[in-house]
């Protein structure tokens, strides 16, 4: 049974464990909201350009993220089973699959570069777009080393360091748009294309500052591979797609249903797609909150299904899912009641300001469920259940949040607003199947192991 004492010491645990997590998650999300904020002084077309980059280039790079949340699932389970070998393993073959994955990313972005004009957007955008998106493909690939190298340190419960690291990368990548933005220092100015090539340039240099502490740190000697350049093992590939791809599956779905959002917004003229950057920017800040937390979850789940302590198992996710409520409250308050002077801050466009003030006033309505969904689904990834999860997915975004979206947008008329408001209703959906989910399969309260790479709850 779980109590009350046990929730709030669980709470805590977490907590302590997320805030690190949180910042790591929220200092990437600043660059691309320093991007667009900086971008923005350029004028409406090539903030539009920014939101239809980011758009298309975020299914996969979510891909990439979602076969990569195997890497914090395996190191924390050979962690808390004590199998300090495995973690070595882990990290060399989690450190390949990420430069790999990367890798084969990337160059489907390139080659989906020539036609990112049958998307449907004005040509102004289309044509702004392009160099932008390019670069930002590259980054794909140092951007995913960062989140193999970070969650085997977070994993093995040193998620500060990491977090440094990238809150550092954060002013290096507003200084390197000062230079490639706008010109100066003798610098070329390069526009829209300026801020790609600084994200690429600010991710790389985080990617290896990374690797030097990971593979020289002291404390990470007695969980290092005993010898990097030894074979690789097909068994321990096959682990980590066994939990990455319906993770990737579930990132999947629902990043495509935000980017054909975008899509469909963009069909609505550019004042309404420079609106929703604003609004889906600030949404995408916050919401590296409770994925911070859904990462901490992820890694302690994961430690007490290794060590087979499923009343721990159960009581970190109830905790998890109500800190999720209460700091999401915090910020749909903050969006919600601070709308316009957060849109300020991006563009001067009057019109674009009052489009992006009703949709970050829907952004609010949506953060609780946002959150909980998101935790749930780490919940449930600590556990190794991912199948029925990515199904549900399925159902929420593809079944429920598209169509409603369509729906209120441009049949009933409700434009923007609407578009947001069916984006609501699917993840109110998510966040009802996923949490139900946890709750069920945790009820039992007792582990069998399935295999030998992961204890799960029947």
């Amino acid at each position: 049974m779980v109590s009350l004492r046990h929730l709030v010491q669980e709470s805590r645990a977490t907590f302590a464990l997320a805030v690190p997590l949180m910042a790591g998650q929220l200092s990437q999300m600043l660059m691309n909201l320093m991007d667009s904020a900086m971008v923005g002084r350029l004028g409406v077309v090539p903030l539009a350009a920014a939101a239809f980059g980011n758009s298309v280039v975020a299914v996969p790079t979510l891909i990439g993220i979602g076969l990569m949340t195997a890497m914090s699932v395996q190191v924390s389970r050979a962690h808390g089973a004590g199998e300090r070998e495995e973690t070595g393993e882990m990290l060399r073959h989690g450190t390949v699959m990420s430069i790999a994955v990367g890798v084969l990313l990337a160059l489907g972005c390139w080659s989906l570069s020539g036609s990112l004009r049958y998307f449907g957007q004005p040509a102004a955008v289309t044509a702004e777009a392009r160099t932008y998106f390019l670069a930002l493909a590259v980054s794909i690939v140092p951007m995913l080393a960062v989140l193999a190298l970070k969650q085997f340190s977070e994993s093995l419960h040193h998620p500060w360091p990491p977090m440094l690291i990238l809150f550092g990368s954060v002013p290096l990548n507003g200084f390197l748009n000062w230079l490639m933005i706008y010109g100066n220092w003798r610098v070329p100015p390069m526009g829209l294309a300026g801020a790609g090539w600084a994200t690429l340039i600010a991710r790389t240099i985080a990617a290896a500052v990374l690797w030097m502490y990971v593979t020289r740190a002291r404390r990470f000697v007695g969980h290092a591979p005993e010898r990097w350049l030894s074979r690789l093992t097909r068994a321990r590939f096959a682990a980590f797609l066994k939990i990455g791809t319906p993770g990737a599956a579930m990132l999947l779905l629902e990043s495509s249903a935000f980017s054909l959002a975008a899509v469909m917004m963009g069909w609505l003229g550019a004042v309404p797609l420079a609106a929703h950057q604003i609004a889906l920017s600030c949404a995408a800040a916050t919401f590296m909150l409770p994925l911070g937390l859904s990462m901490a979850t992820t890694i302690r789940v994961g430690r007490a299904a290794g060590a087979k302590e499923p009343v721990r198992v159960r009581t970190i996710g109830i905790s998890s899912l109500l800190l999720a409520a209460v700091i999401m409250s915090g910020c749909a308050t903050l969006l919600a009641l601070g709308g316009r002077v957060i849109a300020g801050g991006f563009v001067r466009d009057p019109e674009v300001i009052q489009i992006a003030v009703k949709l970050l006033f829907a952004a609010a309505a949506f953060q609780v469920f946002d959150g909980l969904q998101v935790v749930a689904a780490g919940a449930l990834r600590g556990i190794a259940d991912v199948n029925f999860p990515t199904t549900f997915c399925a159902i929420a975004y593809w079944g429920v949040a598209l169509p409603a979206a369509y729906l209120l947008a441009f049949r009933l008329g409700y434009g923007p607003v609407g578009l947001w408001f069916g984006l609501l209703l699917g993840l109110f959906t998510a966040a009802a199947l996923l949490s139900a989910r946890f709750l069920s399969r945790t009820r039992a309260g007792t582990l069998h192991p399935s295999d030998r790479e992961l204890p799960v709850l029947p």
